[in-house]
């Protein structure tokens, strides 16, 4: 009887697989990832309500900070435009956060349908592979997440003192998970130099050597995927940005010399 959702594995760790074979196994790898996100959806649509709350705390403290007529009203901050807008907007919470809850699952996936192509030792680097990047995410949605009142506040002042504040519900969710998607992807970088370091694609020596090219690069990367356009989020994503870059750089340093201490003792 044939296991379901089983992807193909060659028949020894050397072995080489076809062009069918990474087909299926990618298959494999996305249907698994499909189906814990959508676990992690469903989880999240089933307490919709309290994340909503949770949410809307950073625009709730900056009405209650700023008083007045600052924000409107704030018995129902958020606003439904549409009939169908309610519906819509609970799968969009649901999608955003079954895709953060599912973020392990889709990594290891994503590791274990490369990994054929590293060797024996990198292997090993999986679980800090992703633990790292799970980690990284969550601290980058957590920054966009304490920094999204200032970046409302800014938003708010800058459209004008005779401009009311409307908020409709879908767009507020939208620039909310568009928030921590740039931030929780801006803040993988690392893990990405560190990878590419891993597979011999690049050097620490040569991204030390390249560090005022990276600084440039890593403000206008911040000021393209940070959807509010605010500097204060621009800041928020480039420093943090900038300071893991050189971590990834001393990483790649000790990997490197863990690398040259282990091919001398195996000559």
């Amino acid at each position: 009887m044939r296991r379901p959702f089983r992807a193909p594995a060659p028949q020894s760790p050397d072995a080489t697989m076809t062009l069918v074979e990474h087909m299926q196994e990618l298959r494999f790898r996305i249907i698994r990832s499909a189906l814990a996100v959508a676990f992690g959806a469903i989880l999240i649509i089933v307490f919709y309500n309290q994340v909503l709350d949770f949410l809307l705390v950073p625009y709730l403290n900056l009405c209650e900070r700023k008083g007045g007529d600052f924000c409107g009203a704030t018995d129902k901050p958020l606003n439904q435009l549409d009939p169908l807008e309610g519906f819509s907007t609970r799968l969009r919470v649901g999608t955003y956060g079954g895709i953060i809850i599912a973020l392990p699952v889709i990594l290891w996936q994503v590791w274990r349908f490369i990994v054929p192509a590293l060797e024996g030792r990198e292997k090993k680097y999986a679980i800090p592979f992703i633990v790292s990047a799970v980690l990284l995410f969550l601290l980058g949605g957590t920054i966009a997440y304490l920094t999204l009142e200032r970046a409302l506040e800014f938003l708010i002042s800058f459209a004008g003192e005779d401009v009311g504040q409307v908020f409709q519900v879908s767009r507020y969710i939208r620039l909310v998970g568009l928030m921590v998607a740039a931030f929780g992807i801006g803040f993988e970088v690392p893990v990405l130099l560190v990878f590419l370091q891993l597979a011999g694609a690049v050097t620490p020596q040569t991204l030390a050597r390249s560090w005022r090219y990276a600084i440039v690069v890593i403000f206008v990367l911040a000021a393209v995927i940070t959807p509010s356009g605010d500097p204060i989020s621009l800041i928020a994503l480039a420093g943090p940005m900038l300071v893991l870059y050189f971590v990834a750089i001393l990483i790649g340093w000790f990997m490197q010399r863990a690398r040259r201490r282990a091919e001398a003792a195996d000559a």
